[in-house]
């Protein structure tokens, strides 16, 4: 047997692509459910659904309408934490969000990107995932993108529209394309609540 380059495949391998079609298949129906249930104007009905599709979200946490979520078997969220509207949280590899963490709208958080060295840039060797991790108190804001491998700080603040290429140190301001360190967050001993959820946003 050859594959769709020509090459010659064993029958175990033939095998081992097929279950990995079929698994990335029910991975992509899953995936399209949900982001129909981000579109359910209803807090409560939206977790309901994401926790069965496997994310652990804690308690008082809250997920804006229009989330788009891969795989949502790795994703964890801690207690008292908001996502907000239309943001993109890639569970492909672990994603750790922390407790009373403000995540604003349209954040794009990634821990799978393409190897761009790769010489069949599909294939497996050609993708990167990375653990993502958010500590607790963190607040990041609109349209930032978090990418593979990153862990942010306790504390840290990402301004609006940062791309974090590296680690940001707890309790830092960051911003900019790559983001780097542009002050530092005066509150080191962070005890607030951001309160309840909007039911039907």
């Amino acid at each position: 047997m050859r594959d769709k380059t020509g090459q010659s495949v064993s029958k175990k391998e033939v095998l081992m692509r097929g279950g990995r079609r079929v698994s990335a298949v029910s991975l992509e129906m899953i995936n399209f459910v949900l982001h129909i249930v981000g579109n359910i104007p209803s807090h409560h009905i939206r977790r309901f659904f994401y926790r069965m599709a496997g994310m652990q979200i804690g308690k008082g946490s809250s997920i804006h309408m229009g989330l788009r979520v891969y795989d949502p078997s790795q994703v964890v969220i801690g207690k008292d934490s908001i996502v907000g509207e239309f943001t993109v949280l890639d569970g492909r590899a672990e994603l750790i969000i922390g407790d009373h963490v403000d995540i604003a709208s349209e954040v794009m958080v990634y821990n799978s990107e393409h190897n761009v060295h790769a010489e069949d840039f599909a294939a497996e060797d050609g993708v990167i995932q990375e653990k993502v991790v958010i500590e607790d108190y963190v607040f990041i804001g609109p349209r930032a993108i978090i990418l593979p491998g990153v862990t942010i700080g306790v504390g840290a603040v990402v301004g609006a529209g940062a791309v974090i290429t590296k680690d940001v140190k707890p309790y830092s301001i960051v911003g900019g394309i790559p983001a780097r360190e542009i002050g530092e967050r005066k509150n080191k001993n962070p005890s607030y609540k951001l309160g309840r959820a909007a039911w039907f946003r």
